[in-house]
């Protein structure tokens, strides 16, 4: 089981826990991790989509760069759980070697959003 704090804006799973960015759109609630593949730019070619409606996607993800201004790895680096949250869009973005991690752990497994 994959679970995101977002009170405390962290992610944790295999009995980890990591700093992770979230967004006022991000659902509560327990939902099934599914990989997929994207060609978007700036999503390192793939990510783990946990809900999804005819508008917009939800998915965990490496920390997205293309807009320096939003400091995002400077906010991921951040002990402050305040800085971390109402960045995104309601994904979840994670460091690439925690992204790394997840997805070869826990790709089909449950997510839960708290």
């Amino acid at each position: 089981m994959v679970v995101i704090d977002l009170a405390l804006a962290v992610i944790c799973f295999m009995g980890e826990c990591y700093p992770a960015l979230t967004g006022p759109q991000t659902p509560r609630g327990v939902f099934s991790l599914d990989y997929q593949a994207t060609d978007v730019p700036g999503y390192g070619g793939d990510l783990l989509v946990f809900k999804e409606d005819a508008a917009q996607l939800w998915a965990v993800h490496r920390v997205y760069t293309a807009k320096p201004s939003e400091q995002r790895v400077k906010r991921l680096l951040s002990g402050n759980a305040a800085w971390r949250k109402g960045i995104t869009r309601g994904c979840v973005n994670v460091m690439p070697e925690v992204y790394a991690r997840l997805a070869d752990c826990c790709s089909r497994e449950v997510l839960v959003i708290q």
